[in-house]
């Protein structure tokens, strides 16, 4: 079996992917809110490349079972319940709520990807068990590719670190894997770090960005490893929770 990492840039198509699984990482902060999201209660989670196609989807729905969530720039837009903190997914505010998620850089990630076997969400905050199902797939000879969402398309460090980590973790039981250059590279990122997630974070130009708006909170929640231990699988344009009550 083969481990791709995309960097960044155009996005693989239908044939670079099919039959692979594939892990979505946006670190800062969409895979670690949605993971947070899911370990809270929330239903689903559908995300949107726009906010104004969240909002047309959400007059579909009763008021009291969505909740719009989304920023742009960082900030919370305008109008919606919440932003991008994985902080305001609280179990008192999405248990059992429909989730209508935008961001700048992981919604649109996930929903232009077309052709994978499966499609997980990834983070420190749910490292472990994503690997699990990595290992899974790896033990099977499917195909890896993961994919760094970056900061408006441009390479993303602590994204490329976070897929090292799961690199080097796949690679420990299964060493003859063969890896493409982003996967190399970002064993090389990885190791330079190591656990020290919040030097990781204030060396990248997006944690930088976000200490500076006052998100401090948010990069400690980002990096604490294994704290919502779900694996969000991202099909028929929704995001739900795999477990019992959700089969493969």
């Amino acid at each position: 079996m083969r481990i791709d990492v995309c960097v960044c840039g155009p996005q693989p198509g239908p044939n670079d992917i099919a039959g692979h699984v594939v892990v979505v990482i946006d670190v800062l902060r969409a895979s670690s809110t949605i993971a947070a999201a899911l370990a809270n209660g929330a239903r689903n989670i559908i995300p949107f490349e726009s906010t104004e196609e969240a909002i047309a989807r959400s007059k579909a729905f009763e008021r009291g079972e969505v909740r719009l969530a989304g920023e742009r720039k960082m900030r919370a837009v305008p109008g919606f319940d919440f932003g991008n903190s994985p902080l305001e997914f609280t179990r008192a505010s999405v248990e059992g709520k429909t989730v209508l998620f935008s961001t700048t850089n992981g919604t649109g990630a996930l929903v232009a990807i077309q052709g994978a076997r499966d499609v997980v969400v990834g983070a420190y905050v749910n490292f472990t068990a994503v690997l699990t199902l990595l290992r899974a797939a790896a033990r099977g000879g499917t195909d890896v590719t993961i994919l760094c969402a970056g900061r408006d398309r441009q390479f993303s460090l602590e994204d490329l670190a976070c897929a090292g980590r799961f690199v080097r973790h796949v690679l420990d039981r299964h060493p003859d894997a063969a890896l493409d250059d982003g996967a190399v590279a970002a064993l090389h990122v990885e190791r330079a770090y190591g656990d020290d997630l919040q030097r990781l974070f204030l060396d990248s130009a997006h944690g930088r960005a976000l200490r500076d708006a006052g998100f401090v909170e948010d990069l400690r929640f980002c990096g604490t490893l294994d704290s919502h231990p779900v694996i969000p699988v991202y099909q028929e344009r929704q995001i739900t929770k795999l477990g019992p009550e959700r089969g493969r």
